[in-house]
């Protein structure tokens, strides 16, 4: 009864999923992983050579695709699946990086994706991040977070993790493609990314995962508190 939803918004590689997945684990919430399914529908364009400048042929994709988060083993958060398949590794490198933006813009995609997210968080007890949680998918959360972080620190991080999975890029590239989707992000006409009037920022440029994880811990057990006394 007790359990709330905790949106998490945000610019790209600033700590929103390590955060929110670390967050979901503690508080025994469930995790979902909104970027992921923006970049699954963009893998399955990519991967089926869809014109997603075409209005027709999205519509028509859009009903051959199937996102779920499933459980690899016990342990670990649910990964993102495309029509039954673990498409998890697939969907970080920057090939689909760099068409996400445009086609997370594209008002269908983000009414088809809007529409399982909200259905998945219903009934509370979710943590989920993204960049419209806040503003479009859940406005009414109990709780509302915006992280970022400065440019060249998301980028050194978010070099690191594409050198850690093989895929060899240069720190320039990474940096170009997160400054092309901030610019995309910040001003799509549909659910563009900003920071809902009654979210806390949290800039995690010079802080470790830990001091961010606690952070983070801290308020939104002060807002489950508020939450079960309200209901009491």
């Amino acid at each position: 009864m007790n359990k709330i939803i905790i949106a998490i918004d945000g610019h790209s590689s600033c700590g929103k999923s390590t955060v929110a997945k670390a967050l979901a684990k503690a508080l025994g919430y469930t995790y979902i992983d909104t970027g992921a399914m923006y970049r699954a529908i963009t893998l399955y364009f990519l991967q089926n050579q869809i014109d997603y400048t075409r209005l027709a042929d999205v519509k028509e994709a859009l009903q051959h695709i199937h996102l779920s988060f499933e459980k690899v083993n016990s342990e670990e958060m649910p990964q993102i699946h495309l029509n039954g398949e673990n498409v998890e590794l697939y969907i970080r490198g920057l090939e689909v990086a760099g068409h996400v933006s445009p086609v997370a813009a594209i008002p269908e995609v983000r009414s088809f994706a809007v529409q399982q997210q909200q259905e998945m968080g219903k009934d509370g007890g979710v943590v989920m991040d993204g960049r419209d949680i806040g503003t479009v998918v859940f406005p009414n959360a109990e709780l509302k977070i915006f992280m970022t972080a400065a440019p060249e620190v998301r980028a050194e991080r978010r070099h690191k993790e594409l050198l850690a999975t093989k895929n060899e890029v240069s720190y320039q590239d990474v940096y170009k493609n997160l400054m092309e989707r901030d610019e995309q992000d910040s001003t799509r006409n549909v659910s563009p990314l900003r920071k809902a009037d009654d979210a806390i920022e949290i800039d995690t440029s010079y802080i470790s995962r830990q001091e961010q994880f606690e952070q983070v811990l801290a308020l939104a057990e002060e807002r489950i508190k508020k939450n079960y006394q309200k209901l009491a």
